[in-house]
């Protein structure tokens, strides 16, 4: 094996700029880096499509599934030969064996949230960590039921070093055992560049209520239809109630993950009062752009609340997971009052009790982010300097 190579910096798990939170990530993180970076990314042609574009050099993972031949390849190797990294090894062929770099660090902040995902992660941490690798858990967020899992701790102790984005994941990780090269920083995007895009007519500059739901979101709903029931409520309650307008803003635009389709619906319902608009697609730091001149935030979307929070924008998080808890809760002393699980909603006129706190609370909540957020963005920056010590 060739020795390994330092000029560069490896970014993986990134799964494409169409999910603007990725997008928010990646872009933080290659600014921070003390060299140049090499995104691994499921769609190149995404990354082309934002703010990656010229940030870094785009490599796309190499898809197994898109040839039937090389599918049936590795399928066999991994069950004939008990060689399940084989895949992993084809996969990212551009950054491992004789392209192999000294740090390799995994940018999916909340891919340990998802089952579909942790064979994946399993298998790319042990490949790197195998042929002499440095790897990096950064940002992330971990259900603490999941650190009960014996091989997901061992998986964790691979890691060179892990960066918990929020204080239950680190606490979890702490109680596991996991505690070496295991440090709490903010996520990266909260040091996300804000672009302000011309806005459009009914934009009210500092007198809007910037709304964000997923299609994710209402699939975790425990009572059917209640979250698009909660969400029309809202906007008819602030149409009723304020003189305040309402920005419907996207942040994830996968053509199976689309915000698009629950907010289009709700555009459709509300779009001859001449009071709401529906943000196009654009890039992260132009989405943040948006949010930032918002008067309140909702948001169901992790990086659109981050990007709310970072712009002193009161929020509540219309959250699914421990990511949305722990956020709040490093921000504000508690999550209760500022993030709303959907799984608990069961009555239409909740987010309107949500929403009718955060407006009783506007000033002492915008304080309070005024307050906290320089040092908080202050400890965000250490991740540059902790992935710089690790890049030598």
């Amino acid at each position: 094996m060739n020795p390994l190579k330092k000029d560069k910096i490896v970014l993986y798990m990134h799964a494409g700029s169409g999910n603007h939170g990725c997008e928010a990530i990646a872009n933080t993180v290659c600014r921070m880096l003390p060299k140049p970076a090499i995104v691994v990314t499921n769609s190149a042609e995404e990354d082309e499509a934002y703010s990656l574009k010229g940030l870094c050099t785009l490599v796309e993972e190499k898809k197994i599934r898109k040839n039937f031949f090389i599918h049936v390849y590795y399928y066999l190797k991994e069950r004939l030969f008990h060689d399940p990294e084989a895949a992993m090894r084809y996969r990212f062929r551009e950054v491992t064996g004789k392209n192999l770099r000294n740090l390799n660090i995994s940018i999916g902040g909340d891919n340990y949230c998802y089952d579909l995902l942790l064979k994946d992660l399993k298998l790319a941490n042990k490949m790197f960590r195998e042929q002499g690798g440095k790897t990096v858990l950064l940002g992330c967020s971990i259900e603490p039921e999941l650190l009960t899992d014996p091989d997901i701790i061992d998986d964790m102790k691979r890691y060179t070093c892990i960066i918990a984005r929020e204080s239950i994941t680190w606490e979890a990780l702490q109680d596991a055992g996991v505690k070496d090269s295991t440090y709490l920083i903010p996520d990266p995007a909260f040091l996300l560049n804000t672009v302000e895009k011309p806005v459009p007519e009914a934009f009210k500059e500092g007198n809007m209520v910037g709304l964000n739901l997923s299609p994710m979101a209402v699939e975790n709903e425990s009572v059917a239809g209640i979250t698009m029931e909660n969400y029309r409520a809202l906007i008819s309650h602030i149409l009723d109630t304020t003189d305040m307008n309402i920005a419907l803003i996207p942040h994830v635009v996968w053509k199976n993950n689309d915000d698009r389709t629950v907010l289009q619906s709700l555009y459709r319902d509300f779009s001859k009062t001449g009071r709401i608009v529906l943000i196009e697609d654009c890039s992260c730091e132009e989405l943040k752009g948006y949010i930032a001149r918002c008067r309140f935030f909702i948001g169901a979307r992790t990086h659109s609340t981050i990007a709310a929070y970072s712009s002193l924008v009161p929020t509540l998080a219309v959250g699914y997971s421990v990511k949305a808890r722990g956020i709040a809760k490093d921000l504000f002393g508690t999550w209760e009052d500022y993030v709303l699980p959907v799984q608990s909603l069961s009555q239409k006129g909740e987010l309107i009790e949500g929403f009718e706190w955060l407006k009783e609370q506007e000033q002492a909540v915008r304080a309070r982010l005024e307050k906290v957020m320089p040092a908080y963005l202050e400890r965000t920056r250490q991740i540059g300097k902790t992935l710089g010590k690790l890049a030598d």
